[in-house]
């Protein structure tokens, strides 16, 4: 009787060791997960705080090309009464004869156009590679912006607008890429003296443009904001 009671003890105080143990492994275990736990929890405030204070501290990127609204010398946005909706003339319309259009205003915020937008559309041009007026006309219709450039604008501020053309496509109010930047062609008459930037939009009741002195992304940003893709005649074109 004594050996089988000596044997329970040892296994009844063995067994104890071993919840001890394993209580002990599981505080440990906690005390790991708790800091790790709260590691995260610092690091991610860190990375709050920090992208915070990097959004106060760096403006948009489109907002940063170029010079200030406050310094482009702007005139104010127009709102053009808009005809020309579905329009269509030049070769395979009613009006083959007719490949070039006079529009009513410079730069056009509507009017008649070619059948077909330019599509793929690149998202900037040059004097080389630009496509119609009446091409691109279609595209406004179609809820683009384009941002029409003298020709004799600065190299810098041509840098400048392409940089504004790849950044403004990626922008939520442009439609996931509707926004040109192309030459403007005189032929079609003389941008306003000392304006060398020109923004057009045709929205769903009025077109709409903007003529400035210099390069601001900042009103870039502003005027595709006013006027997305999707307030245009036929939103859902190419």
């Amino acid at each position: 009787m004594a050996k089988r009671s000596i044997e329970a003890d040892r296994k009844a105080r063995v067994e104890e060791m071993r919840r001890a143990q394993q209580a002990k492994e599981r505080r440990r275990t906690l005390l790991i997960m708790g800091s790790a736990v709260l590691v995260i929890v610092i690091l991610i405030g860190l990375v709050t705080f920090t992208i915070r204070d990097f959004l106060q501290d760096n403006p948009n990127d489109l907002e940063a090309v170029g010079v200030a609204a406050a310094e482009a010398d702007c005139d104010a946005v127009t709102d053009d009464p808009a005809d020309g909706v579905s329009v269509h003339v030049g070769p395979g319309t009613e009006t083959p004869e007719m490949t070039r259009v006079e529009y009513d205003s410079v730069p056009p915020s509507h009017g008649e156009h070619y059948p077909a937008p330019v599509f793929p559309a690149q998202p900037f041009y040059t004097v080389d590679d630009r496509e119609p007026m009446e091409a691109l006309v279609h595209n406004l219709e179609h809820g683009y912006t384009v941002v029409w450039y003298a020709e004799d604008l600065p190299q810098a501020q041509v840098d400048e607008l392409q940089t504004v053309s790849d950044l403004a496509r990626s922008e939520d109010a442009t439609g996931g890429g509707k926004f040109i930047v192309s030459p403007w062609d005189a032929s079609y008459g003389e941008l306003p003296e000392g304006r060398q930037v020109a923004l057009s939009h045709w929205g769903a009741e009025n077109g709409h443009r903007q003529l400035c002195g210099s390069v601001s992304g900042e009103v870039v940003q502003e005027f595709i904001t006013d006027f997305p893709s999707s307030d245009s005649p036929e939103p859902n074109g190419q």
